[in-house]
């Protein structure tokens, strides 16, 4: 079915030899003569990137770039959806730019739909131009524009003119391409005898690489100065946390129906005999067909989790029983960005929070999402359910994405019977959208409000129900949330189920169905 009005139905990338390149669209309108600029014909410096038919200029005129050889191409498809269609599915996301930015809703539909197609035009320019491209990310300060990295600008540039909204998306030189960033990741990693990707990584931004100091390499090793002096690309060390960061441990709230899903509220008994906890992070399937509960490592991990930990709902309420700490095999730890702990459900409790045996045809993995009032969307559309559509890699996630997150965290009003998380009077559990702002954390390092007794809880990606991380850290904060800036810190999905699939081969997965009732498996979980 045709959709008509403002509306992208596809765009391809098309790939041609000898650096040719080109772009095959299908619109339903004719392209805007505003989305290509006249040639300068002069160079071009980081920041201010030329459109294709600058770089076409410039190869007539033999001022920059360099000619092109025709060739016969062949699309690769990015496909993407229309702006209007990714903003239903996205209020809140949309709400964000607008409130953050003060542009119109319009306006950020655009934005989130440039950031719907971001993720797999990296994938074609990592393909395409292995030994030029070194990167992207969206700049919303600056107008909610594309920013592609290259070492080469030119034929980068030519194969992006035609995407659609190709006036906000540009292409700036860089020293050195994503490839060889990656290798000295490598090199760097394996000097220190460290995890590449996740104790030394790459910042697209910067292009450059970073050495994240403070756990697994300390500030003062003595490998360090030798390792960085011995790249052949930019490196910096840097501490993982600042000083004020401080553990998102506590409680969530009510919502003791089934099906389980993320975002909701999970008391831990402590050894000392107070309750603490945090926030359901996704449902998570095992290849035996088990279903388990992803929340932070750090609610059961710790000095003052010593016995094996359960899991409970509403402890002082109904006090539903949840899941518990497994021991055989362990599948938890405290070390972000592994801080992760999968819980296999408790006695009798799986039957509790799957689905009931009729809706088995119709039974998606769910993110909740809680209207609160510091979350405009509401107005508008109200409290609902996010279907988990499947993971985003961690290195798929780009600064300037506006992503939400949904937490449980509370403090209790005078004469309440509740566990109070150490949220602050004035904080309202539920869910916020905001942006991510960098990856310099080994995890993603977002602008969303959050407090204690959120860890553990969902971050997402509100148009499409792709699961990026779960809450570890962050800024300090107490009641309402009044700091546009506040930082908090999730531990990437991927990272996790790649650490601990390493160390199990129990092949889990981010669950897109489910729970569902299954035949026991025999295994033991503690």
């Amino acid at each position: 079915m045709r959709i008509h009005g403002r509306v992208v139905l596809a765009a391809a990338l098309a790939l041609g030899t000898v650096e040719t390149t080109g772009v095959a669209l299908a619109l339903d309108r004719a392209p805007d003569p505003a989305s290509t600029t006249a040639s300068t014909g002069g160079a071009w410096a980081a920041g201010a990137a030329p459109v294709a038919e600058e770089v076409r200029a410039a190869a007539r005129t033999g001022t920059g770039g360099r000619a092109a050889t025709p060739a016969t191409v062949q699309p690769v498809p990015v496909a993407t959806r229309p702006a209007a269609v990714v903003a239903q599915a996205a209020p809140a996301s949309v709400s964000y730019l607008s409130e953050r930015y003060r542009v119109t809703s319009d306006e950020a539909a655009r934005r989130l739909a440039l950031q719907e197609l971001s993720a797999p035009l990296a994938d074609t320019l990592a393909a395409r131009f292995p030994t030029s491209y070194a990167g992207m990310w969206l700049d919303q300060a600056d107008g909610g524009v594309l920013t592609i990295a290259a070492t080469d600008p030119a034929p980068v540039t030519e194969v992006v003119a035609g995407l659609p909204d190709a006036r906000h998306v540009t292409v700036v030189p860089v020293r050195h391409s994503r490839r060889d960033l990656d290798a000295a990741v490598t090199r760097l990693a394996g000097a220190l005898g460290v995890t590449a990707g996740q104790d030394v990584l790459v910042d697209e931004r910067a292009n450059e690489v970073v050495v994240l100091t403070g756990d697994t390499v300390r500030a003062d090793d003595a490998r360090l100065a030798g390792a960085l002096g011995a790249t052949e690309v930019p490196v910096r060390a840097q501490a993982r946390l600042d000083k004020s960061s401080i553990p998102k441990a506590c409680d969530p709230r009510y919502c003791a129906k089934a099906p389980m899903r993320g975002g909701i509220r999970l008391d831990v008994p402590r050894d000392d005999g107070t309750v603490g906890g945090c926030t359901t992070g996704f449902n998570v399937q095992a290849k035996s067909g088990q279903y388990y509960v992803l929340t932070a490592g750090h609610c059961v991990v710790g000095g003052r989790h010593q016995r094996v930990d359960d899991t409970w709902h509403q402890f002082l309420g109904p006090k539903v029983p949840v899941g518990i700490e497994s021991t055989n095999p362990v599948l938890a730890e405290n070390a972000f960005p592994n801080d992760y702990a999968i819980l296999p459900y408790a006695d009798g409790a799986a039957t509790r929070w799957s689905y009931p045996r009729r809706t088995v045809g119709k039974a998606p993995s769910l993110v909740n999402y809680w209207c609160v009032a510091d979350n405009p969307a509401c107005a508008t559309k109200g409290s609902h359910d996010v279907p988990v559509t499947g993971v985003t890699p961690y290195d798929a996630v780009q600064a300037g994405w506006v992503v939400c997150a949904t937490g449980s965290a509370y403090t209790p009003k005078a004469g309440e019977q509740y566990v109070d998380s150490g949220a602050g009077l004035g904080y309202l559990p539920g869910t916020r959208c905001g942006e991510v702002i960098g990856k310099a954390s080994g995890g993603i390092d977002v602008r969303v409000c959050a407090r204690a007794g959120d860890s553990g809880g969902p971050l997402f990606t509100e148009s499409d129900g792709r699961a990026l991380g779960i809450l570890s850290n962050g800024d300090d904060g107490e009641g309402p949330c009044t700091n546009p800036d506040e930082k908090n810190i999730y531990a990437p999905v991927s990272v996790i189920l790649d650490r601990v699939n390493g160390r199990t081969g129990l092949d889990f997965q981010i669950a897109t169905r489910g729970p569902l009732l299954a035949p026991p498996t025999g295994s033991s979980n503690r």
